[in-house]
């Protein structure tokens, strides 16, 4: 598995969910998911010192491939050039994003590695919209951990209830991800998409608890009162990991 090396501290940048469509003036729930995306991506590209950037999922909305050339459109207009790494969301096709982030500045693989840390990107998309980390991609992580460094494990999927509708559409079986997480005290948090809202969940597991940090959507930020998708009016987001060379890790969000 080819791994990227950066010397030092790590800075990742989060962005997740941004639904487009084939047209550029395609709107989810009343928001131009376009635009959207490229005002984040221009909030990112002025953060100081980022060394990578994960998108971690659904990046479609209607399915089609425009829509993936869109996406890739949006960073090369932005004139994006950091690292960019992915994860399938439920809505994606994994052999489209393959194919259409295929160049640079995407990358395909799934760790990102410093000195100190390991950023695991773990695919969670199933045949459903409700996740799934297998016991092979649970043991294909645990193969790659080095247990001298500290682990942020990157998925779509949310690990740990939410407390609202998202919930019925979560990571369907938790044991081989807790299992994963308990053999490797060095993992840290967790990081992912789907949810559409800013949250920190702790994830409680027999011998510690961590968090698991959930990234603000590109789209529309859900709004946790309803009982199905419907927008609370937030801006899009994105969140920036911290990870420092004493395992220290800090997560900040940002809506532009």
């Amino acid at each position: 598995m080819l791994q990227k090396i950066i010397p030092k501290a790590l800075t990742v940048a989060q962005l997740s969910d941004s639904h487009l469509f084939a047209d550029r003036n395609g709107k989810h729930h009343q928001a131009n998911v376009y635009q959207n995306l490229k005002n984040v991506l221009l909030a990112i590209k002025k953060q100081p010192l980022i060394d990578a950037i994960v998108f971690t999922g659904d990046l479609t909305q209607d399915h089609t491939a425009a829509s993936y050339e869109l996406f890739v459109n949006a960073f090369e207009e932005c004139e994006i050039t950091t690292p960019v790494y992915y994860v399938a969301g439920n809505h994606d096709e994994p052999a489209l994003l393959k194919k259409y982030l295929a160049s640079a500045p995407f990358c395909q693989d799934s760790v990102i590695e410093n000195d100190y840390w390991q950023v695991l990107l773990l695919e969670s998309k199933s045949a459903t919209p409700a996740g799934i980390i297998d016991e092979v991609e649970c043991d294909r992580a645990g193969s790659i951990i080095n247990s001298t460094k500290s682990q942020l494990l990157l998925t779509h999927h949310h690990a740990v209830d939410a407390g609202f509708f998202i919930d019925h559409h979560g990571l369907l079986n938790k044991a081989p991800l807790q299992q994963l997480l308990t053999e490797y005290p060095s993992i840290k948090a967790l990081g992912c998409g789907h949810i559409h809202q800013a949250l920190t969940l702790p994830v409680k597991l027999p011998d510690r608890e961590i968090n698991l940090y959930a990234c603000p959507a590109t789209s529309i930020q859900f709004d946790v009162n309803s009982e199905t998708a419907k927008s609370n009016g937030q801006p899009p987001g994105y969140q920036l990991f911290t990870l420092t060379e004493t395992g220290e890790i800090t997560c900040k969000v940002f809506f532009v």
